[in-house]
């Protein structure tokens, strides 16, 4: 029997953003081979996309260094098999935002869906903006998997998928290559969380009542 197909779509800016939220310093370290081999969990990977905005030289001090910075991660993703997609950057009063990376991320959803290359899309983002895209795969018979962070998941891509799969920062600290040993940990195998199993479970989708039969409340009584 074939292996369950996946593609992994990892937002960038998102996870670097959580990352640094659990006091993650050492980014340029975090090991994202072993990071999508535990992700598959034996399922087989077709690909494995970062994407991200790309930072370009402005003539001032801060992009040079975060041109550089970038460049160093670049280099670190491909090296450990990762294709980069790039969206673009904005400065806006010396802050730089992120454009154009979920639209990417979107057009990868559907295209890779619609071409079936794919059975499940792993989905590493908690943007909202792709609710959409999760739908129209879905429709498509192909399912979806959330990896969100325990410290702070999106609640709105938890009701609209079909997986879920939290990670806190136990689980993440063992994929810093030069952690301090007394934080590392043994990577777990994922908790993974299926739709019908979410809406069985307290706190996020109420299990429905159903009230016993009169024949039921009628033994009850004896």
């Amino acid at each position: 029997m074939p292996t369950e197909r996946i593609v992994i779509l990892v937002d960038g800016s998102n996870m670097y953003h959580y990352l640094r939220e659990l006091d993650f310093k050492r980014l340029s370290e975090f090991d994202y081979k072993a990071f999508a081999q535990f992700l598959a969990s034996g399922r087989t990977v077709v690909s494995s996309t970062y994407y991200i905005g790309k930072v370009r030289a402005r003539g001032d001090a801060k992009s040079e260094e975060l041109r550089r910075g970038q460049q160093r991660l670049l280099a670190h993703l491909e090296n450990m098999g990762w294709h980069v997609e790039f969206g673009h950057m904005l400065e806006n009063n010396g802050v730089f935002q992120e454009k154009g990376v979920d639209v990417h991320i979107a057009v990868d959803l559907l295209t890779g869906a619609y071409d079936n290359v794919y059975d499940t899309a792993v989905l590493v983002s908690s943007d909202t903006d792709l609710i959409p895209a999760v739908h129209s795969v879905r429709h498509k018979k192909k399912k979806v998997e959330y990896i969100g962070f325990a410290h702070r998941p999106s609640f709105g891509l938890i009701k609209n998928v079909d997986i879920v799969t939290t990670l806190g920062r136990r689980d993440l600290m063992g994929f810093l290559k030069n952690a301090p040993v007394h934080e590392k940990t043994r990577r777990r195998v994922p908790s993974r969380q299926s739709r019908g199993e979410r809406e069985g479970r307290v706190g996020l989708v109420k299990r429905k009542y159903h009230p016993p039969s009169s024949e039921a409340r009628k033994k009850g009584r004896k």
